[in-house]
């Protein structure tokens, strides 16, 4: 038997990537070397060394690398993270907030400005309120030495305005300061790339812009259809060309991991329903996949994502998925 692949790989540990992490899940053909990490780290690291053959990555800056002519990674239908990011956003109490069309005119934080996260945030505010990014004065935590626009050469797309939070500071800080009326997806996680720390969900002087965050994703799900993907997977391309059949057994092995996640989340609730802390109704609805792999379920999800890049100016044009993802996964 000839001897098997030895590819390394960094994704974050989730219940739909733990099946691999933990070997019950393995890759045909393959012998992955796991580095379980944040992704904000992994897309930095990805980006600026190109660390791993296969990442984790984010959709935004994958889409900003191949319009702007860097090939180095195609894309996997692979997709780790959904979730309705405008709902977290968070606001000073005393900033006069009361909406979201009321972020007009404020100083807003984030990360990075290209993140996927706050891709959708924005869309959202412009589709759902009229509050274009334009609108509102902007300030980022990440530095361009440990940022994924510092890998990708991003600027500000025209009329934005892009302050850089001083490295002697961060997000969580300036909003308790006052300097700050907003933050969009605050992150406090350990890695080397965020530097925030202060728990603004539990501060004084912030509170979420959305009281009820689960009411309003409802909303927006059941009005758009829309379940924001946030990351997918890269491969190098080199790799992709040599050894192309790597391809579809990590679809394989990332959908039976994808399995194995679903299962248990029933059996989970099955308890929860012996127990009478769920209704017996919600076993049906807990049994139905929420999340897949593939182009064909998220077509409309991901060609939405490419839409708000380029109208955000963080793509020159509208990025066609045949041009992100790896041919052979285009019919997946």
């Amino acid at each position: 038997m000839s001897a098997k692949l030895t590819l390394s790989v960094s994704f974050a540990a989730n219940p739909r990537t733990w099946p691999l992490i933990d070997g019950r899940v393995t890759v045909e053909g393959v012998d992955l070397v796991i580095t379980p990490s944040h992704p904000s780290e992994i897309f930095w690291r990805q980006l600026k060394f190109a660390d791993f053959d296969i990442s984790e990555m984010s959709m935004s800056s994958l889409m900003m690398t191949l319009a702007h002519g860097d090939d180095r990674f195609i894309g996997l239908p692979i997709f780790t993270t959904h979730r309705f990011f405008h709902t977290g956003i968070l606001v000073r109490r005393d900033a006069g907030i009361e909406t979201p069309a009321d972020l007009k005119g404020k100083r807003v934080g984030v990360p990075e400005y290209q993140q996927t996260a706050a891709l959708w945030t924005r869309g959202a505010l412009r589709h759902e309120w009229g509050v274009t990014e334009q609108d509102m004065e902007w300030w980022m935590e990440r530095p361009a030495s440990h940022s994924h626009g510092g890998a990708t050469g991003f600027a500000p797309p025209a009329g934005v305005t892009i302050h850089s939070v001083p490295v002697e500071t961060s997000l969580g800080a300036m909003v308790v300061e006052g300097k700050l009326d907003a933050v969009i997806h605050y992150i406090v996680n350990d890695n080397l790339v965020d530097r925030s720390t202060i728990d603004l969900w539990n501060h004084a002087a912030a509170r979420r812009l959305f009281p009820d965050p689960v009411a309003e994703g409802i909303r927006y799900f059941k009005k758009t259809g829309l379940h924001p993907i946030n990351h997918g997977m890269v491969i190098k391309r080199t790799l992709a060309e040599k050894h192309p059949w790597v391809i579809l057994n990590l679809m394989k092995a990332f959908d039976r991991a994808n399995a194995i996640a679903d299962r248990e989340r029933v059996e989970h609730a099955a308890e929860h329903i012996a127990t009478g802390l769920l209704p017996s109704e919600a076993r049906a609805a807990l049994a139905r996949p929420v999340i897949r792999h593939g182009i064909k379920a998220n077509r409309a999800i991901l060609e939405t994502c490419a839409d708000y890049s380029r109208e955000q100016g963080l793509t020159p044009r509208r990025m066609k998925l045949e041009e992100i993802f790896a041919p052979s996964t285009m019919g997946q």
